[in-house]
């Protein structure tokens, strides 16, 4: 096996179903810090950044864009430590085929990273208490970046950096919403949509991903890294 880079997103796609405990932790955070009530009511939050996340529902209720400015590093904060404190047990909300995959690459020494929307301690978080921390080398996380391609640039980066891939080395991206295919064709890189989240196929594949699966337990390394 070449030197390679698979990345992947969490929610949906290395996880599902995993409780109400992260959205409770951005409302608490929020309200910790600037007293206000908010939800995450009525916002589309599949596909989003963290941060993203946090302005609308403090949009919503009303707050400035200056209020939220000054605020969000304080709630980024908070969130983290609220979450780190009430996540539950994960391992059996990983989705079908993630850990057998992620063992598979870890085997043929591949690298495998994640490329999310949550804060870095929340997907961390997620990623020990489903299990599967051990395979997963490195990260770009929400607070990086102000959009999904600009985290996989930060991901792919730091992977050339650190020597653990080269300029002709394949690199997927394995989401299950359309924000991940958008940011995997922004990047030049592989994407491998997964219909494991509330995304459904047919709509994953009017975005025209590189190969789309119904789980990774269809997934070959042929399909994953061309």
């Amino acid at each position: 096996m070449p030197q390679a880079l698979v990345l992947f997103d969490i929610d949906g796609t290395l996880v599902r179903r995993a409780g109400p405990h992260h959205r409770e932790a951005l409302v608490k955070a929020i309200h910790h810090v600037t007293a206000i009530k908010t939800t995450t009511d009525g916002i589309p939050v599949q596909g989003m950044l963290d941060r993203d996340i946090v302005t609308k529902m403090l949009e919503q209720a009303g707050a400035s864009t200056a209020l939220v400015r000054r605020h969000m590093p304080a709630i980024v904060t908070r969130a983290q430590q609220i979450y780190g404190g009430s996540c539950p047990d994960l391992r059996r909300k990983v989705c079908p085929g993630a850990r057998m995959l992620l063992y598979r690459l870890s085997r043929r020494g591949v690298v495998s990273g994640l490329v999310t929307g949550n804060l870095t301690a929340i997907g961390w978080k997620k990623m020990e208490r489903a299990g599967l921390r051990r395979y997963l080398r490195f990260g770009a996380f929400a607070e990086l970046a102000r959009d999904r391609a600009g985290l996989v640039r930060i991901a792919v980066a730091q992977a050339r950096r650190e020597g653990w891939i080269d300029r002709a080395s394949p690199i997927a991206l394995i989401g299950d919403h359309p924000n991940d295919i958008r940011a995997a064709r922004a990047n030049g890189v592989r994407s491998i949509a997964v219909a494991t989240g509330l995304v459904g196929a047919d709509e994953l594949a009017a975005h025209s991903p590189d190969v789309l699966v119904p789980d990774m337990r269809a997934l070959s390394m042929e399909m994953l890294l061309g």
